[in-house]
């Protein structure tokens, strides 16, 4: 209850809820088959599937060759998503990204409608509008996205965690909800629908956390600190020490509390990979895997996210894919 006395729901909460409106919808088992169906041939669609795998393979090139082990239905609804996420999110850091309005926004948000009531655009919206009468796939992670580019056009500032936290459900966690209906629940497991979700949800904080510790330095060039102003006032830290970017002993303890808050979030999400359907873990151990070394790289590279680039190395990446399909394999 704040001040004036009116009820105030947390981030967590008010994602919590999406969360249970996707389980309830997965248990069901819903689908959209009462959408129209798409006026588009059979090889029209293949030919639009088989573009978005070359996109996957294109920028996300480890997360593709997991997919490669899936069913080929779940494979190219996976590519078709991921398509789509890619093509929002380079509305607003793409290199049109200085002419995107939040009109531009509301057209692409009104074209996401028309393509859940089967009217695609073109080849690519043509692949995900067949693919959510496939899968029991709501609509709202989608929109919530693009909230999430919105929010990058009007604010580069974030008072606290639980502000980063809806940016982070906006623009990351939405695809573990997107994801998870497609994935699949192993026949075996005995882990609520909602824990899955939350896993998957998980997962994505811990990307986007992950980037946004990673890319400090360049998105301070940009004018933008991703990172919750009053835990950089208790470090002591403010907005010009990121902007000056010099590493210091105060900078560090900072770093290393905003890591660990990250890797919590890939702990939780660990304990829900294992729950998926056995074909669609690789991609997402891998994902998992990769992801966290970057923080790994962070610390190595002593905290100096301000010029230096955390990657994992070629070698890095390919010792990891067999540990990634041995997890799957558990």
């Amino acid at each position: 209850v704040n001040p004036a006395g009116e009820a105030v729901v947390s981030s967590e909460q008010k994602v919590y809820d999406v969360v249970l409106k996707q389980a309830a919808l997965l248990k069901r088992q819903l689908r959209t088959l009462d959408r129209p169906q798409l006026d588009m041939p059979r090889s029209g669609l293949k030919e639009a599937y088989a573009r978005c795998g070359e996109i996957c393979q294109e920028y996300a090139k480890t997360f593709y060759l997991g997919t490669m082990l899936m069913t080929e239905e779940r494979r190219r609804a996976i590519w078709a998503i991921y398509v789509w996420c890619r093509r929002t999110d380079e509305l607003v850091d793409g290199p049109n990204a200085n002419y995107i309005t939040p009109t531009a926004l509301d057209r692409w948000e009104k074209r996401l409608e028309d393509l859940f009531a089967g009217r695609p655009y073109d080849m690519l919206d043509a692949a995900l509008s067949d693919t959510i009468s496939r899968f029991p796939i709501d609509i709202q992670p989608f929109r919530d996205m693009i909230e999430g580019m919105r929010s990058d056009l009007r604010k580069a500032r974030y008072k606290n965690f639980d502000e980063l936290y809806m940016y982070c459900y906006y623009v990351a966690g939405t695809v573990g909800l997107m994801s998870v209906p497609v994935m699949g629940i192993a026949p075996e497991s005995k882990a609520t629908t909602e824990s899955v979700y939350s896993a998957a949800l998980a997962l994505g904080i811990a990307n986007q956390l992950t980037n946004i510790l990673r890319d400090v330095g360049e998105d301070a060039r940009r004018g933008r600190v991703y990172l919750p102003q009053d835990e950089l006032a208790q470090a002591g830290l403010s907005d010009e020490d990121i902007f000056y970017g010099v590493v210091t002993n105060r900078w560090r303890n900072f770093m290393k509390q905003q890591i660990k808050r990250a890797r919590m979030f890939f702990e939780e999400a660990e304990r829900g990979v294992t729950e998926l359907s056995q074909a669609s873990r690789w991609p997402v151990w891998a994902s998992l895997l990769l992801y966290r070394q970057i923080l790994d790289e962070i610390e190595a590279n002593d905290y100096n996210n301000f010029t230096r680039r955390a990657y994992v190395g070629k070698g890095k990446k390919l010792l990891a894919l067999p540990v990634a399909y041995g997890k799957s394999l558990l």
